[in-house]
């Protein structure tokens, strides 16, 4: 019994440091949404094109995910985590000196790569810790990591970089890759289950294999369809709603506190059945999105509006990983790193894509309709998983 004890503290720590380079690569990935209005002005650049700043990322996340997570497939897991934050911290300290939007760019795209594999090979690891009916909640608790990320990083280094400067931010960014470097030096054990190897032809055999596909393509259109109005989300409650650049950084940090309760609700309600659970969740954002767009103008109605949007924005997160990860186990278990890399990627792409869709509407018919169009994404999402549901049925 003690050892089952023991085994589950160590479980719980390993996936405490996880949570914490979460932490430090969600900050990352975000903190631009907070910062957009500011890196323009002091770039001299459109917010469209500062949006990239978030696109370009999820692109880099996008493609470097599966690539590098098959390049690395023979390293340690642990020397592997601790390799992808040396990335993570060069990648932001060279945004923190870039004086130009270019070199900004590749930084971001640089940081990216460490993304996709940390949390690619993250998930498997949080899996491996648990016994098989926790696996949806370790995952979240992962996850947790990146949510707490949105509900605290993003606001704080937004507060930051309107006081000391957006490249103060990137330095305070940089910093947390260090914590998370020494946590999983020291909290993740050596003695982790690697992976078996996956040899390439398992790979091609994830992206020749339907319901893994129509399992990829759901995580971009649900998880992706939100960023067409959360990447504008600083722009939306400064130009539409009224509020000030001050009040802005605690509305992000409400967004957050909703973002995390959502997260972990996700996590319990995909533990048993992924698909249903992804069905209801889809639909109500959806719904969400599409009252945002009456609600934005108005601050009260349109803070309301934008909490249920962070609560269900992230809690299709850890029902869209476990889904990934058991198509994978039953179809490709060979591969499971690559397909869960493969998945993260999908979330990044639905980010980039949400992201670009977001500056075109932005450009063309303005901002208040990003909401609405986000939720025609959703609605793809639920259709989908709909068809999917009637593949595993079969």
């Amino acid at each position: 019994m003690s050892s089952h004890i023991r085994k589950n503290n160590k479980g719980t720590l390993s996936l405490l440091a996880l949570a914490i380079s979460a932490f430090g690569i969600g900050t990352t990935e975000f903190v631009p949404v907070g910062l957009l209005s500011t890196i323009s002005d002091d770039l001299n650049i459109s917010i469209t094109l500062a949006g990239l700043l978030i696109s370009g990322y999820a692109m880099g996340v996008a493609f470097g995910a599966p690539v590098l997570t098959a390049l690395t497939n023979k390293m340690s897991r642990k020397t592997l985590l601790m390799a992808l934050m040396v990335i993570f911290i060069i990648g932001n300290s060279m945004a923190a000196i870039s004086t130009s939007f270019a070199l900004l760019l590749a930084a971001r795209i640089i940081t990216a790569f460490s993304h996709g594999v940390f949390f690619s090979i993250g998930s498997t690891i949080a899996a491996d810790l648990v016994p098989e009916d926790k696996r949806a909640s370790a995952i979240a608790f992962m996850f947790t990591g990146l949510t707490v990320a949105t509900v605290t990083g993003v606001p704080l280094g937004t507060f930051i970089g309107q006081i000391f400067g957006w490249r103060a931010t990137f330095w305070g960014v940089a910093l947390l890759g260090v914590v998370g470097i020494l946590a999983s030096a020291v909290l993740i054990p050596k003695t982790i289950k690697e992976a078996p190897p996956s040899k390439f032809s398992d790979q091609l055999k994830i992206l020749g294999n339907g319901p893994l596909l129509l399992a990829f393509a759901i995580t971009a259109l649900g998880y992706g369809g939100t960023f067409v109005a959360f990447t504008y989300l600083t722009p939306i409650l400064q130009e539409i709603t009224g509020f000030t650049p001050k009040v802005v950084s605690i509305i992000l940090l409400v967004y957050g506190v909703a973002v995390a309760i959502g997260n972990a609700i996700g996590g319990k309600a995909a533990n048993q059945n992924p698909l249903r659970a992804l069905l209801w969740m889809f639909v109500v954002q959806a719904i969400i999105l599409v009252i945002l767009t009456f609600t934005a103008p108005f601050k009260v109605a349109g803070v309301i509006t934008i909490f249920v949007m962070g609560m269900f924005a992230f809690m299709n997160v850890p029902g869209l990983q476990v889904l990934v990860v058991r198509l994978a186990e039953r179809y490709v278990p060979a591969a499971v790193n690559v397909a869960s890399a493969l998945n993260i990627a999908a979330f990044n792409l639905g980010i980039a894509i949400g992201a670009f869709v977001g500056g075109l509407v932005v450009d063309t018919i303005g901002l208040i309709h990003t909401p609405w169009i986000g939720a025609v994404m959703v609605l793809g999402a639920v259709l989908l998983t709909i068809w999917s549901m009637a593949v595993e049925k079969k």
